[in-house]
């Protein structure tokens, strides 16, 4: 099954300028999740998706194939551009953020292996367990809620499900007998594997309702009937979107090369 990863990647981002482009590292920012891409076996080829010149001069630099784009109001349009056009064979598409520089090869391949083992499903998607009270009230981290047999419910901004008696620290503060903490809420990871006609059709649908109330895409495909699984992953890997992101991730990167 041919299955091609497509990291869609503008120039202009509001609260950290040209940040896939940033190379304090030594390396751009778009790299990092390029690199992560091409070690997953899964994956057939990945292909970066921008509509900036610049971007694509650089990524083609370092070796990438670049798919250049019209204007699009979200990654996912962009994306299934490159799919219609470019990818006449590829059966299924992943979905990577070019702006997660730690993401893991094997998270990905996780996530092929889960939508291509299930023909009737349209999507699939990754969560990780949530342990940290700011995470878990802070909106730009989403949340989802599961049905028992994986497929996504809801997912929101707002803290689901959400605890009427009691206190989210005291569930933070339970663990079973290894030790690992009972949380019952599950942290959305932006990383989607899509079957290629599924995505097609979602592009072509108007955004639905609680899309626009949230700002999340996901929920145009749940309300269009779609079935979404989540795959539980032991961590997450962290996005870049603010100065103090980067600055956090340089460190790390420095950290990692030692003296």
């Amino acid at each position: 099954m041919r299955t091609v990863g497509v990291i869609p990647a503008r120039l202009q981002s509001s609260r950290l300028p040209r940040k896939l482009l940033l190379d304090k590292t030594g390396k751009p920012l778009l790299q990092y999740a390029w690199e992560a891409a091409c070690r997953a076996r899964e994956l057939s080829e990945v292909i970066i998706a921008s509509d900036s010149e610049e971007i694509t001069s650089v990524a083609r630099g370092f070796g990438a194939r670049v798919e250049m784009t019209g204007e699009h109001p979200s990654g996912t349009d962009r994306i299934a551009e490159v799919v219609k056009r470019a990818c006449p064979d590829a059966e299924l598409i992943v979905n990577v953020q070019g702006d997660e520089p730690d993401l893991k090869p094997e998270n990905i391949n996780q996530l092929v292996r889960l939508i291509a083992g299930q023909p009737s499903v349209e999507m699939a998607t990754l969560a990780t367990p949530i342990y940290s009270l700011t995470i878990l009230h802070d909106p730009s981290c989403v949340k989802v809620v599961r049905a028992a047999d994986g497929r996504a419910l809801y997912f929101s901004r707002a803290t689901i499900p959400f605890l009427r008696d009691g206190t989210p620290a005291d569930l933070l503060d339970e663990a079973d007998q290894s030790g690992q903490p009972l949380s019952p809420w599950l942290l959305h990871l932006g990383i989607y594997a899509y079957r290629r006609d599924f995505l097609l059709r979602l592009t072509q649908m108007p955004p639905s309702r609680l899309e626009q109330l949230e700002k999340l895409e996901q929920l145009r495909a749940l309300e269009a009937g779609a079935s979404i699984l989540v795959q539980v992953v032991s961590e997450r890997s962290v996005g870049i979107d603010t100065p103090a992101d980067y600055a956090q991730f340089v460190a790390r990167q420095a950290a990692e090369r030692g003296p």
